[in-house]
């Protein structure tokens, strides 16, 4: 993303002030917010059941699966037959899963439309429900009620989550996309496969069928099966037989006296083993489903699953056969992939509800859209705080620069005021929840307990509800509480997520879309000097400490470095004007270079480096280094609260102007000039952004990065708390006589296990030596 610097020339301000006085008035406008907010659906998921007599058209997707690990059991591709057609970018996307032994890249690929008959798609059904029940919910007897309600459901016409999840067929297996034969495992018949078959090989002193809970079985079927044993009401895979262990062979568990297996049932279980001469089944547990999305990897399970069980077949009723181990391995993968599709899919429409009536050439990758209404609750590789800063940054200037040019005779108070009714968290919640965007917001980490499976009609009903902006409609899953503090997180996201990928031109559009009416017309700025400012100013020094830059109008670097005590009839304003739109510049032109300069960065580290270079210690630490306090025009008494100021600094010798190191406050004046003398700049250049950054850039270096970047002790300090499970109570603060005190204190199971006062000049300095302390001690300790 570039720095665009150009504007166009207005010809009706009057109109312009209108306008930016009816919506500032409207912004001011307040109503509560009510937190219980829609969780929406895609549209795209949630279909009717068709008709008896009907077929369906379904497209196909291959989800392919790439273990970067090596594991005994392997990984199958998944058939996702869907509906509706899936967008360009989500139809060929690429992400990776966190497992315990490493990471698992999923590839979308588009591949194939096929009609089902509706009996065809109940049989489809009834193999996800099951699989899925089973995996998640490791017990059989809920299954049949399920099974039931999903007959009946069938000739109701019921809206639900409707999608296909089957197994892929082997390339030998084609031409059918679908594995078929798996498909139909849950049907499993004991008539039907109690013959020997052909192609089945039974292992060594093995009869070809097997005496199990369902009757005589083929070898072949039970070998990649899964298999219920109702004496400890668990669930297994079956992956084949023991050629070496029968019921009379010893069992040898640890620390215990050696029996045969057929001794063990009967004293542990009260079961006579009747058929002790068949070969044992080797089974393993179920595997558990878990959210593989989370962004730290999980830790490998030394849980059940990963050991084998010896089990006799008498003492089993297969429930599906054939179901390869490696198939429901796969699929204990897919509640974390579709609800990563799910959450591209709400993305998709959001997009959709923004640009439909767009008129411009913007365009946004879904999954920007994605990152920025996801919060970092959802535990994710991807959440809104980088996007988040970028767009509270633009937001700022997008504002500021409006006002400043709208209201040329508002001071810098009434400024403030206005940009706050504009900017504030209210106001953004507001503008949100007109355009209905929380329903949108992810905010709560992935449970694959409380995924729906797609056709199981125990997830409940769907409300329909109609989107702004265009004809689609989107579903309402429930509600949920969302603060109204992150629906302005998410409006700033967005913004930074138009800003990121389409320029100024697409944030300005997604700004107005959802009632920030901005615009980056260029008006005039006019101030009618008497008096010529080098007999005030060293105009040339002063450009020279600013990379050179020539004022076409130094009355505007005059004005920034005008204090408002020193106000002379010749010189018409001071440097508050300048400052309230330098400030916002400021912000905004290194924020976007931060975001540019380090793309790597992971969500949340361009926060804390743009909270590290933009703040007034920073600025008036740079002013000092610069030497620029000796060019403020002021009286002796400011003079002097300056020269404190300087005396602090150069006692504490600080190579970098960012950060958090110091342990003293400093004059506001000093970080007024340096931005005031950004907006003196801006004005001056016609609103070129790169001239303030290239001319400002040389006071502020060594700016910082991700290696030099200190941590806000404030922010360290929560942090750590909040990792100790300490619970910090409320701060007691007070000024007198111009000195600031701050107490904070921590409990730790109801006892006091910190308490530290500190005093400073000003309550945010006072603020941080406190919680340095208090982390310095906790280090220490």
């Amino acid at each position: 993303m570039e720095i665009d610097g150009t504007q166009q020339q207005s010809a009706a301000p009057l109109l312009v002030e209108e306008a930016t006085q009816e919506f500032v008035a409207i912004c001011a406008e307040s109503e509560p917010y009510d937190d219980e907010q829609p969780s929406y659906v895609p549209a795209e998921l949630v279909k009717p059941w068709c008709s008896n007599d009907a077929s369906a058209l379904y497209h196909c997707y291959l989800i392919q699966m790439k273990p970067n690990f090596c594991y005994d059991i392997p990984v199958n591709d998944i058939v996702l037959g869907m509906r509706s057609e899936l967008d360009c970018d989500i139809a060929n996307m690429t992400f990776d899963l966190e497992v315990g032994r490493g990471s698992i890249t999923v590839n979308f690929k588009k591949a194939t439309e096929i009609h089902l008959s509706s009996e065809q798609v109940l049989q489809c059904r009834r193999f996800q429900i099951t699989i899925f029940r089973i995996l998640l919910d490791h017990e059989l007897p809920n299954l049949g009620k399920v099974l039931e309600r999903l007959c009946l459901a069938q000739n109701l016409g019921i809206e639900s989550i409707d999608y296909l999840l089957l197994p892929a067929a082997r390339m030998h297996q084609r031409p059918s996309i679908i594995d078929w034969e798996c498909v139909t495992s849950v049907s499993f018949q004991c008539e039907e496969n109690s013959e020997y078959h052909v192609d089945c090989s039974p292992p060594k002193n093995c009869s070809r069928v097997l005496h199990t809970k369902n009757g005589m079985v083929c070898t072949c079927r039970i070998q990649n099966s899964l298999v219920y044993t109702p004496h400890t009401g668990l669930l297994y895979c079956i992956t084949g037989l023991l050629d070496d262990l029968n019921g009379n062979s010893l069992l040898r568990p640890r620390g215990r006296r050696a029996r045969s297996y057929k001794t063990h049932y009967e004293e542990k279980h009260g079961i006579k083993l009747r058929f002790d001469q068949q070969l044992l089944l080797k089974g393993k547990h179920i595997f558990k489903v878990q959210n593989y999305l989370k962004s730290c990897r999980l830790h490998a399970e030394r849980d059940s699953c990963h050991t084998s069980v010896e089990l006799p077949p008498e003492l089993c009723s297969i429930v599906m056969s054939p179901l390869s181990v490696s198939n429901l391995y796969s699929f204990s993968f897919v509640p974390s992939i579709m609800h990563r599709l799910e959450s591209l899919l709400l993305a998709v429409n959001l997009k959709r509800m923004v640009l439909d009536r767009c008129t411009e050439n913007v365009t946004i990758p879904t999954i920007k859209v994605l990152e920025a209404i996801t919060t970092k609750h959802c535990k994710e590789n991807l959440h809104l705080e980088s996007l988040e800063a970028l767009g509270d940054s633009f937001l700022k200037y997008a504002a500021s620069q409006q006002l400043f040019k709208t209201y040329q005779n508002d001071d810098e108070g009434d400024l403030t005021v206005k940009r706050e009714k504009i900017i504030s968290n209210d106001a953004l919640c507001k503008f949100g929840c007109n355009r209905k965007l929380p329903g949108f917001i992810r905010n709560e980490c992935f449970d694959p307990k409380s995924w729906i499976i797609p056709g199981d009609y125990s997830g409940g009903s769907f409300l329909n509800e109609e989107l702004p902006f265009n004809e689609r409609n989107i579903y309402i899953r429930g509600r949920r509480k969302v603060k109204s503090k992150r629906v302005a997180d998410v409006v700033e996201a967005l913004i930074g997520a138009f800003l990121s990928t389409g320029g100024e031109i697409a944030a300005i559009y997604f700004m107005n879309w959802v009632g920030i009416k901005v615009d980056l017309v260029h008006i005039p700025y006019e101030r009618h000097f008497h008096v010529q400012p080098e007999k005030l100013i060293d105009v040339r020094h002063l450009e020279s400490l600013l990379n050179n830059y020539s004022f076409r109008h130094p009355h505007l670097l005059l004005e920034a470095l005008t204090h408002r005590s020193y106000m002379l009839p010749q010189i018409p304003g001071c440097y508050e004007r300048l400052e309230f739109l330098g400030d916002a510049v400021l912000d905004y032109v290194i924020t976007v270079y931060l975001y540019n300069k380090y793309p790597g960065m992971s969500p949340g580290v361009l926060t804390d480096m743009r909270s590290a270079s933009v703040n007034n210690n920073c600025y008036a630490l740079s002013a000092v280094k610069r030497r620029l306090h000796e060019h403020i025009l002021a009286p002796d008494n400011v003079h002097s609260n300056i020269a404190n100021t300087v005396n602090n600094f150069e006692r504490l010798s600080m190579e970098s102007t960012f950060g958090w190191e110091s342990e003293t406050s400093f004059s506001e004046v000093l970080a007024d000039i340096i931005e005031s003398l950004a907006g003196a700049i801006f004005v001056d250049s016609e609103y070129d952004k790169n001239a303030v950054f290239q001319s400002i850039r040389p006071l502020l270096e060594p700016l910082v990065s991700p290696e030099t970047m200190p941590l806000n002790p404030v922010k360290e300090f929560h942090d750590y708390c909040q990792k100790m499970q300490y619970i910090m109570k409320k701060p007691v603060k007070s000024i007198q006589n111009g000195v600031a005190t701050r107490t904070i204190e921590v409990e730790a199971n109801g006892v006091v296990k910190y308490t530290y006062t500190s005093t400073a000049s000003n309550n945010d300095t006072a603020k941080r030596l406190a919680c340095k302390e208090f982390l310095r001690l906790s280090k220490g300790n």
